[in-house]
């Protein structure tokens, strides 16, 4: 029977060495020697397991166990430490997310808001077609002075994109093919009456119509103007 030397202890065995945990330097206190196939007794001092008293032996074994599960769960609550650190972190990136989501919808319905503000005060800034005189006739200056007045200014040049091509602001136009009449080539022309019924002779009768149609149809002048790049009609 050969006594086998481990961190300051041995266990006698007749076929089989078994290590008790890390029962570091019960007895003598020394560091660990390093291992070979065949352990040797390299110290004087070494305490032997066999050496403690039978009634003491439970009790380091017990001791090393102690340790070892004090290691285990010193590593198990620095794992869930870590995972609540990590969850934490993600419940953080996920409201930030949503704060900003949340704080762009605002800004954008503000916006529409302000904008559509915006276009009521123009519209309701604009004069009727009833508040002009009637006159014989009129240039093609006088017809876009009262569109001018009449239609909000962020929506003009859409509509004077349109009478460009439809009439050339010739107020009395007309398209012997189809009929269509006027400014706005309304077919068949006699739907102006809707707006007056001077709708033949009154550019300012004809130009609420076509207004009125635009906006029903297609939003504004600018979304009818829109329609008509893609399709050369509206």
């Amino acid at each position: 029977m050969s006594r086998i030397s481990v961190r300051g202890f041995a266990v006698a065995s007749a076929t089989a060495v078994t290590t008790v945990g890390a029962v570091v330097g019960v007895a003598s206190g020394n560091a660990a020697l390093p291992s070979d196939d065949n352990f040797e007794a390299t110290a004087a001092d070494t305490t032997l397991l066999a050496d403690i008293p039978v009634g003491e032996q439970a009790q380091v074994q017990v001791s090393s166990l102690s340790e070892q599960a004090d290691v285990q769960a010193a590593a198990a609550d620095s794992a869930a430490r870590k995972s609540a650190e990590e969850a934490a972190r993600l419940r953080a990136a996920k409201d930030a997310e949503a704060k900003k989501e949340a704080a762009d919808k605002a800004a954008k319905a503000e916006k529409e808001r302000k904008e559509a503000e915006a276009e009521r005060a123009s519209r309701s800034a604009v004069r009727d077609a009833s508040s002009f005189s009637a006159q014989g006739s009129y240039s093609v200056a006088e017809v876009k002075a009262i569109a001018r007045q009449m239609i909000p200014a962020a929506q003009f040049q859409c509509f004077s994109n349109i009478v460009d091509h439809e009439s050339g602001w010739n107020y009395r136009a007309t398209n012997a093919s189809s009929g269509a009449y006027g400014l706005v080539q309304a077919l068949p022309g006699n739907k102006m009456a809707s707006a007056g019924s001077d709708w033949q002779t009154n550019p300012a009768t004809q130009i609420k119509w076509g207004l009125s149609y635009m906006n029903g149809r297609y939003g504004s002048p600018c979304g009818a103007w829109s329609f008509w790049q893609s399709h050369r009609w509206y």
